[in-house]
Parts: structure tokens; C-alpha cells; sequence
């Protein structure tokens, strides 16, 4: 394997990906930005292309449907010289079935928490048997990629090996303050951001006693049912791009329901606009702007009404470190030197 100096040929295969918005899609996307900037070839596999279906339960993600052999003569065609399976789905499998038998070295990551996911929508289905499907899947990997050091001791003590740390940044060029920018909606705005999914907790959110407007982005399965659950609520559909960008400037507070997230990306891009941020003292938040450093950027509660009200407290008064001077420390660069770290092959520090 060539040392991360080296120009390298790196294959990304993942069954997220566009049209989908969410975090894995948008870490992947500038993830190959940032290593072609550093003058990797970057290739990716994905569901475009490909004969597809809907996912159960979940149609706005397409499966792709026999991918193996279109797929075994791109890895011969492209001739990699690093393979990252960036999920468990169809096009992950029959990447790691290809790798296996051609004795070619993989990496993966851990992106969603899976078991949880399984679990939320098919509550009969045993947390166990699902961890021991996911270790079987990374087993094989020279690296499992987790997003920090917390879950990263949580997959260990799941039996889980070879795991390396593979942090989030923001784009901070991209997600900065609007000056002026507005939503014609009754202040102060609470924003939350995100699949629109049973996992990520939305509904927590917007059943809370809140001043102002609660308002929604993004797209998702249980969307039409909660919108007409709270009609009082916005929802304003997937954004992206600097309708993204105006929608967290023009908002109070961000709050973030989600329970299950390794990481949650959109924390990073609402503190890079300006928003403090409510969320549950839970993996995920606890990493990103858990105290002590976020303890000015972010209130963190098992009660969520409680955390929205002392982020807006926060939103009134200012705070020192800004959101915006929290967002600046966390770059793409390093995440992305991260990432080329760990698909070299070196003796495993575990």
C-alpha cells in the first residue's frame, strides 16, 4: 500500500447517495472533494446507474438489485488501491464479497447506528442478532471507521475490532451567517434539521411547549403523518445549498431530537450560521459540543424543553466562544487526513 504521500486510486462504495440528503451523503461528497484536492483519484459506486428498488419502509432510499457482477468488473476496471465500504447495504455486501475474494484490503465505517435503526422500525427483531450481523460484516475490514472516541469504546465493548477514529468537519465557506436573511414565520424560530424518520426523534421536538415556530428541513417516511399530526408546525421539505444556508441564518435556536445519531453533521453546519444548539445529553451531541468546549455554544438535557429554552437564552445574551468560532475549529482537511490515515494498512494499535 502506498503511504499517504503517495497519489492513491480509492474506490468509495456506498448504497447512500443521491438524491438522498443526510450526513453520510454529504460527508462522502466532500470527502472526495477534499482527497481530489490532494490529487487522489477518487471513484465512487453507488445506487446511480443501477437496476434499483425502494427500500421498506424507507422509499425515498433506492437498493440497488444484483449490483455483484457490473460491480466486480468496475473494481477490476479501476484497479484501486484502497476500497472504503461505506455501508451495509447491497452494493456494501457484494463489495466485501468481491475484496474477500480477490484478497484485496478493505476499510469500512459505521455511519448509522443500524441495530437501533432495525430496531425502531421492527421492534421483534433482536438488538443482538443485529450486532452480531454488523460484526460479521466489518470483521474482515483493516480499519472500521467510527466518528468518535465515545462510540468508538461502545463498538469495542460490542466485540468490534481494528476501530479507528474518523471524525466530521464543516464546510465553514459554505455555511456561514446570512446577514438579514428571514423566515416569515413568528419568532423566535426553532430549527430542526434531518431525515424525517422514526430514528430521529423529531416528534419529541415538535410536540414540545414552545414560543414562536417550530420548523422543519427535510424529507422522510413519517413526514406527511407528523405534519398533519401538528399542523401549527413548518415543514419546509429538503434544502440544500444556499437555501440550506439562509434557512439556518434566519433561525433562533437548532435542536436536534435525535437519540441514535454517531455523530450528527448538522449540528456543525447550524453552529457554523450562528445557532446555538438544544439537544439530549446522548452520543452524538455529547461529542460534538458536549461540555466543557461547547458549553457556550450548547445546552444539553434529558429535558429538550429545558435545553430549547437555555439555547435561546443563549441566543439572546451572545455567548463567548461564538457558535461560529466553535464551527471554525472543526475543518474537512483534518477529517480528511484522518480518513487517509486509516486506509493505509499499518499494525493495528488494539
Amino acid at each position: 500500500m502506498p503511504g499517504v504521500a503517495a497519489q492513491l486510486k480509492i474506490l468509495i462504495v456506498t448504497d447512500a447517495w443521491r438524491p438522498q440528503v443526510n450526513g453520510v451523503v454529504r460527508t462522502l461528497e466532500v470527502l472526495g472533494e477534499d482527497l481530489a484536492a490532494l490529487g487522489h483519484q477518487v471513484r465512487y459506486a453507488t445506487p446511480q446507474g443501477r437496476l434499483t428498488v425502494p427500500m421498506p419502509t424507507y422509499p425515498e432510499i433506492r437498493l440497488a438489485l444484483f449490483p455483484r457482477r457490473v460491480l466486480e468488473k468496475e473494481i477490476r476496471a479501476f484497479a484501486p488501491d484502497a476500497v472504503h465500504i461505506a455501508t451495509e447495504g447491497p452494493l456494501g455486501l457484494c463489495a466485501r464479497a468481491i475484496c474477500i475474494k480477490y484478497g484485496i484490503a478493505f476499510s469500512t465505517s459505521f455511519h448509522t447506528r443500524f441495530p437501533e435503526y432495525v430496531k425502531a422500525r421492527f421492534p421483534f427483531v433482536p438488538l443482538a442478532l443485529v450486532y452480531g450481523w454488523l460484526r460479521w460484516f466489518h470483521g474482515p475490514a483493516t480499519a472500521m471507521m467510527v466518528a468518535t472516541q465515545s462510540l468508538k469504546r461502545e463498538m469495542a465493548s460490542h466485540g468490534f475490532h481494528h476501530l479507528r477514529i474518523w471524525s466530521r468537519g464543516v464546510d465553514v465557506d459554505h455555511f456561514q451567517p446570512v446577514p438579514g436573511a428571514s423566515l416569515p414565520y413568528e419568532g423566535p424560530i426553532w430549527l430542526c434539521v434531518g431525515r424525517v424518520a422514526v430514528e430521529k426523534n423529531i416528534e419529541a421536538f415538535l410536540a414540545l411547549d414552545l414560543p414562536g415556530t417550530k420548523v422543519v428541513v427535510g424529507d422522510g417516511p413519517a413526514r406527511l403523518a407528523l405534519a398533519e399530526k401538528y399542523p401549527e408546525a413548518k415543514f419546509l421539505g429538503a434544502l440544500s445549498g444556499a437555501a440550506l444556508v439562509r434557512a439556518y441564518s434566519a433561525s433562533t435556536v437548532f435542536v436536534f431530537p435525535s437519540r441514535t445519531d454517531t455523530f450528527g453533521l448538522v449540528l456543525l453546519e447550524a453552529l457554523a450560521c450562528g445557532l446555538p444548539v438544544a439537544a439530549y445529553p446522548v452520543q452524538g451531541p455529547l461529542d460534538v459540543v458536549g461540555p466543557p468546549e461547547g458549553a457556550g455554544v450548547a445546552v444539553l438535557d434529558e429535558d429538550l424543553r429545558t435545553a430549547c429554552l437555555g439555547a435561546l437564552k443563549l441566543a439572546q445574551r451572545g455567548a463567548s466562544p461564538t457558535p461560529r468560532e466553535f464551527a471554525l475549529g472543526h475543518s474537512w482537511r483534518a477529517c480528511t487526513l484522518q480518513f487517509l490515515r486509516n486506509i493505509v494498512v499499518e499494525p493495528d494499535p488494539d
